[in-house]
């Protein structure tokens, strides 16, 4: 089995509230216990979302318990500016760092509001991570981050956002830029700086649940592939081993 383009769909329709299709992301769901995360990720809406992820590596021969997607299992990782911080889904297998992701969503109608938010926080996660890591605190392989955003598809967020300048000017790739383009730009250099490994960046919304992918190098099919790149380059160093118990 693999995940599918309509996997993905489906997925970003129960998002919304949407019927699921398939009846497999259930079943995925109850397999990892996504169907209690709604009490860790403030509503059921990513559950979905976090059952599609799980079953990348559920095919590949990770057991369950490896893949982490509500509180009770545990879902802290060391930072290094602070503590610890909750991700959204875990995997973790023979003391590597498998695979996190962050699940996060931005909706109308106040975007302006929560968008600076978004940004603080998507930055804030992949550096203390990072930084984290060189400070040797994740024994095993280098840890590989994933990125899942949903921007709400809304008249406020598809039009141009000015700019004023303050005491300097503002970069001019911002100019005109809609909320829906501005996160786009943001991802991008987010890649480019190496603090995610892969990005996937989408439009939907409720009336319309069918996703756009406003940006190629951050669309489905990009962060599927570089999600099993990852799966078959620690299959190569013989990961996961059979009967190893996780952490």
């Amino acid at each position: 089995m693999t995940v599918t383009r309509h996997d993905f769909e489906d997925a970003v329709a129960a998002y919304w509230g949407a019927k699921e299709s398939q009846r497999e992301l259930s079943v995925i769901k109850d397999a990892v216990g996504a169907g209690t995360a709604g009490s860790v990720r403030g509503g059921k809406h990513f559950d979905g979302i976090a059952a599609l992820l799980a079953k990348f590596f559920l095919d590949a021969g990770y057991a369950p318990q490896d893949i982490r997607v509500t509180k009770k299992q545990g879902l802290e990782l060391p930072g290094y500016y602070r503590p610890q911080k909750q991700w959204d889904v875990v995997v973790i297998h023979d003391n590597t760092l498998v695979a996190a992701f962050e699940l996060k969503a931005l909706g109308g109608p106040s975007f302006g509001n929560n968008y600076n938010n978004r940004v603080e926080e998507a930055l804030g996660s992949a550096v203390d991570l990072r930084r984290a890591a060189l400070a040797e605190l994740f024994p095993g392989e280098k840890p590989w981050l994933g990125y899942f955003f949903i921007m709400e598809d809304h008249p406020k967020s598809r039009g141009p956002v000015g700019t004023r300048d303050g005491v300097f000017p503002v970069d001019h790739v911002w100019a005109g830029k809609s909320y829906q383009d501005r996160f786009a730009v943001f991802c991008e250099r987010l890649m480019a700086e190496g603090l995610y490994d892969s990005i996937c960046y989408i439009t939907s919304s409720a009336a319309d649940p069918k996703p756009a992918e406003p940006t190629g190098s951050l669309d489905w099919r990009h962060f599927s592939a570089a999600i099993n790149a990852r799966i078959k380059y620690l299959a190569d160093l013989g990961l996961p081993r059979e009967n190893t118990l996780s952490f």
